[in-house]
């Protein structure tokens, strides 16, 4: 305690300011209180506003147009419920050229119903069209444009956003820089539909804008096991297991082949007269020389 009156003065007229300045402080000095952000807080909030806070804790409300994915656990997880027309999805993968038709493919078909194409550049394989009927897109609706060098792709892809004139646009930029990827989201904010960005899983852990950000495996049993790297909301521990069947061959398969994990293993042994002269020990010679001797 300060023992000269002017310092009194002083510290009383400092602890009056705070107050002044500061009503939710306490008694014991403290500048703010825990209440201060506190759910009872935010009720107290104008309507409007309350709306418009978001917490860490808890799924962001999604506030752009969306298109379903075809997978309803997926959409569960993504504040929009599909994918997010707007914004920047990228979707990392071990290989190239894998699952991206299976993981975009169900929501093609909705996607091109307003009329607009599907544009894809620089995939690594050719487009195959039979597959891609089965999931809604004549070859009419899809335009595929060939940009080898990574400076051409990023340049088409650019332009396609910056026209606003796709249905929705996946493109694959194996190399783009944060830089570059932020410049895209900033266009993508004034488009229309979904822009899918396809990269190697290597990625990982670069810094991304995209507000939603996924990392996809293939699974036996005709699967997809797809992780959320990135969301408006918590983080999701554990990953998705998505049942994915490429278009064309899902009336074909019977019940034993969607499901190859529970198929017996074949043995590979050779059988050669009566079973009582095999012996799973011997090799297939021993086994011909043994049943010529008798």
């Amino acid at each position: 305690m300060p023992d000269h009156p002017v310092q009194e003065d002083l510290l009383s007229l400092l602890q009056t300011s705070v107050t002044a300045v500061n009503p939710l402080s306490d008694q014991r000095g403290d500048l703010l209180l825990r209440a201060q952000n506190s759910a009872d807080q935010a009720q107290a909030l104008p309507e409007d506003l309350v709306e418009s806070v978001w917490r860490a804790d808890q799924l962001g409300q999604g506030r752009n147009r969306a298109v379903p994915t075809g997978f309803a656990d997926l959409d569960a997880q993504i504040p929009e419920h599909g994918w997010p027309c707007g914004c920047l999805i990228e979707v990392l993968q071990p290989q190239p050229s894998l699952l991206e038709w299976r993981l975009i493919g169900p929501s093609l078909r909705r996607l091109v119903m307003g009329g607009r194409s599907v544009v894809v550049i620089g995939p690594p394989k050719r487009p195959h069209l039979p597959g891609l009927r089965h999931l809604g897109v004549e070859e009419a609706q899809l335009i595929w444009i060939r940009a080898e060098a990574p400076s051409e792709r990023l340049w088409c892809t650019e332009q396609l956003v910056r026209s606003n004139s796709a249905a929705a646009v996946l493109t694959w930029l194996p190399q783009a820089r944060p830089e570059q990827l932020r410049r895209l989201q900033v266009l993508a904010q004034h488009c229309e539909g979904p822009v899918f960005v396809f990269r190697p899983v290597q990625a990982r852990h670069d810094p991304s804008p995209a507000p939603l950000r996924l990392l996809a495996r293939s699974l036996v049993d005709w699967q997809l096991d797809v992780q959320i790297l990135k969301r408006r909301g918590p983080a999701l521990g554990a990953s998705l297991r998505l049942n994915s069947i490429p278009g064309g061959i899902d009336h074909v398969l019977t019940a034993r082949t969607r499901r190859p994990s529970a198929l017996a293993p074949k043995e590979n042994r050779l059988v050669v007269g009566r079973s009582a002269h095999l012996d799973p020990s011997h090799t297939a010679r021993e086994v011909l020389q043994r049943v010529a001797s008798h």
